[in-house]
């Protein structure tokens, strides 16, 4: 018999595809057999075997499961839900109850060593969901956003709660709290899965459409909602009365915690980061750090009288926002939590629901009732607030066909409330047939609905534009390091670092050579032109100034351990009297391995290094210019400058219309960057047996003053750039930026 989870083109291939989960559950067969009749933890109290043999199972069944969900276009995490209904009372109890007994017992010591690694699981879960949460999308598309989420989850959580009212008592794991077991069913009914959403949304290409960024937002809203609406049931079910007072206290102090923590605790979080990031040597110090800070904040939202679920959340949201080593810190949580903690706990849940119930009709009936209560509440609000929010049908109908999967949310939400007594196991059991069903039906039905949207212009331009910027030079940088003495090129140098670092918020650290002072003129620079530069979404620029008395090469190599993205070096002289990088530039540059901008103020940038600029970008059709042209989009944009793209083609190359595809195309791009980001551009194409004076020649021509080139490193003992570059630095008398990235 076929299993429903694998894709089935043949008779063949099913089985095949079929066959390493059918062995490893065989296996798990066997091997509780062989452990039970070998007596083998059955002494009666927990065993460290019995619980290693319950986390391979569920690791490798779930991985197996996962990713045969993953082949049908269904998330990974319901294969490991489904592994821990397979090996629990659902399949494996009613196949060979002894041996699933064994190998997971009822009772409540051994269960505890698994319930503990879940627990954690459940903390880490939230705080990755919290580190995915993108608040800036929330602010951009927040009218839509607001009102779906607002009726999408007054409307189910009406219906949930009018459900639990009426339910049996016999459904009810203590009568006398029947409001607990109702608000529960509501938020239960009410809330999304922002990850399963978020990824099903990604994974169709339909994340920065406009329908896709308010069912992303909307979910995240959603989310949030549902977990302080969580934090304060579990107190209300804490103290077991309905008491003013304690509901008053939990959401008072649940508001503090949150205007706390996503004001003042934005700035603490990123202090902490980068204290750790900076001042610790041991591996991983970064990741303790956060798991210290998750641990703290859940802590506190548990002292407050909420759940610490709120707390895990709220530390992943101020994690996410932090402006430096995001990317990295995701990578590593990521793999430890999707590799051992999300199959434990969706393996534990699975275990914990018992679908034989199923077979009472009168049960089945209520789980079916649930669904379509769950299904029907959640899209008719979601679809009333679309139409509210301004959008038009068709995109509405797509965001209530996106916003009905409850998939990993919902099982934890259910997890919780089975843990605090508000749910009983059946209902739990209901309530995890009911996220599993709608998670799967929501990829089908929202490629339907999706599919029926065509792209609009302004769309359309909009979707261009930041697949560019996304996949560009600029938006691959976190953190900014400026290397620079105290004088016009130095200041010009912050300058540069301050237009750079404003249009994406990232923060920047100034070493100051020379001998120590109080002054921070280099910082202030920095602050000016990144608040000038500073894009709509962008957060302030965070700028850390210090002095070194240290030689250029010492200083810049101990800072750059601490991980930066590009060094920019503003040092007088930045040209040695022989020719050439001077010996203090050419030191810095050696001692830092990334990508790295020299900046050399001229003409009028040397009296005032904040005259305004006129910019020639040189490109000639090679990457490393393409990223110079980049950065030179980015500085004109932030300083509000004219800017002119000068090509260089070969020896036999000629004017536009008669140059090589790929010069053609490579200009094109270049001019395609700048117009979508606003600007107005001139282009020159020259043929030349001499470009450095073709540079030298059209900077005077246009009276443009900054020249901006990406040029690339040659190998060798001294730093060096190339005879082209080395010419243009000596002999230019306008200000001159090389990127080497």
């Amino acid at each position: 018999m076929a299993l429903p989870f694998f894709p089935a083109r043949s008779g063949t291939c099913r089985v095949r595809r079929a066959l390493p989960a059918l062995t490893l559950a065989t296996a798990a067969f066997v091997l509780a057999g062989s452990a039970q009749a070998a007596g083998i933890g059955s002494g009666g109290g927990p065993s460290e075997v019995v619980l290693l043999i319950q986390i391979v199972l569920l690791l490798s069944l779930g991985r197996l499961l996962g990713e045969a969900m993953l082949r049908v276009g269904q998330p990974a995490v319901m294969g490991q839900l489904l592994a821990g209904l397979l090996l629990g009372p659902s399949f494996f109890g009613a196949v060979w109850p002894e041996a699933q007994h064994w190998l997971f017992p009822p009772g409540r010591d051994q269960r505890a060593l698994l319930d503990g690694i879940a627990q954690l699981g459940i903390l880490l879960l939230l705080l990755m969901t919290g580190m995915e949460t993108d608040l800036a999308l929330v602010r951009k598309v927040r009218r839509a956003a607001v009102s779906v989420s607002v009726t999408g989850v007054a409307v189910p959580f009406a219906c949930g709660f009018l459900l639990g009212w009426f339910l049996p008592e016999a459904m009810l794991p203590h009568p006398e709290l029947r409001l607990v077991t109702s608000l529960f069913l509501g938020t239960a009914l009410a809330i999304s899965s922002v990850k399963i959403v978020a990824m099903v949304v990604r994974e169709m290409n339909f994340l920065r459409r406009n329908v896709g960024q308010v069912i992303v937002a909307s979910a995240i809203i959603d989310d949030t909602i549902g977990w302080v609406i969580i934090a304060v049931i579990f107190s209300l079910a804490r103290a077991g009365t309905i008491d003013p007072w304690e509901v008053g206290r939990s959401l008072a102090g649940t508001l503090v915690f949150l205007g706390i923590s996503l004001t003042v605790g934005r700035r603490l979080v990123f202090w902490l980061i980068r204290w750790a990031n900076d001042s610790l040597r041991s591996e991983a110090a970064v990741i303790t750090a956060i798991l210290v800070l998750m641990g703290v904040l859940a802590l506190i939202t548990q002292a407050i009288g909420v759940h610490t679920v709120l707390g895990a959340f709220v530390a992943g949201l101020l994690v996410g926002q932090s402006p430096i080593l995001t990317r990295r810190i995701d990578e590593q949580l990521r793999g430890v939590v999707t590799a051992l903690f999300a199959p434990i706990f969706f393996g534990l849940a699975g275990l914990s629901a018992d679908l034989t119930i199923l077979r009472d009709p009168r049960l089945l009936l209520l789980t079916l009732g649930l669904i379509a209560v769950a299904s029907l509440g959640k899209f008719a609000g979601a679809f009333a607030g679309g139409l509210i929010g301004g959008l038009r049908r068709p995109e509405s109908l797509a965001l209530a066909c996106g916003m009905n999967a409850r998939g990993s949310t919902e099982v934890i939400v259910a997890s919780i409330g089975l843990g605090m007594g508000a749910l009983s196991q059946d209902l739990f059991t209901m309530i995890v047939a009911m996220a599993l069903i709608t998670t799967l039906a929501m990829p089908p039905m929202l490629r339907w609905a999706l599919h029926r949207l065509p792209l609009a212009g302004e769309e359309k331009a909009r979707l261009a534009r930041e697949a560019a910027e996304e996949t560009g030079f600029v938006a691959r940088l976190e953190r900014l390091l400026v290397a620079a003495d105290d004088g016009a090129k130095g200041r010009f140098a912050a300058r540069i670092a301050g237009l750079v670092a404003g249009s994406r918020g990232m923060p920047v650290t100034v070493v100051r050579l020379g001998e120590p002072t109080e002054e921070t003129r280099l910082a202030g620079a920095v602050t000016a032109a990144a608040e000038a530069a500073r894009g709509e979404e962008a957060a302030p620029v965070e700028v850390t100034e210090h002095a070194s008395p240290a030689p250029a090469a010492e200083a810049v190599g101990e800072e750059a351990a601490k991980g930066y993205d590009l060094l920019i070096v503003g040092i007088d002289p930045t040209v040695a009297p022989e020719g050439g990088l001077a010996d203090a530039v050419a030191g810095a540059a050696e001692r830092f391995e990334g990508p790295l901008a020299i900046a050399a103020a001229r003409g009028a940038h040397r009296d005032d290094p904040d005259a305004p600029l006129a910019i020639l970008a040189v490109i000639d059709g090679t990457e490393a210019a393409r990223r110079g042209a980049e950065i030179a989009v980015t500085l004109a944009r932030g300083a509000d400058a004219a800017l002119c793209v000068l090509f260089l083609a070969d020896g036999a190359g000629r004017r536009l219309a008669g140059m090589r595809q790929g010069d053609a195309a490579a200009l094109r791009e270049v001019v395609d960057l700048a117009e979508r980001a606003g600007l107005r551009v001139r282009t020159h194409v020259r043929a030349t047996r001499s470009p450095e004076r073709e540079i030298l020649r059209q900077a005077r021509a246009g009276n443009h003053d900054l020249i901006v080139m990406g040029v690339t490193r040659r190998t060798g003992e001294v730093a060096s750039f190339g005879p082209l570059a080395e010419t243009v630095l000596e002999a230019s008398d306008r200000s001159v930026l090389f990127l080497a990235s």
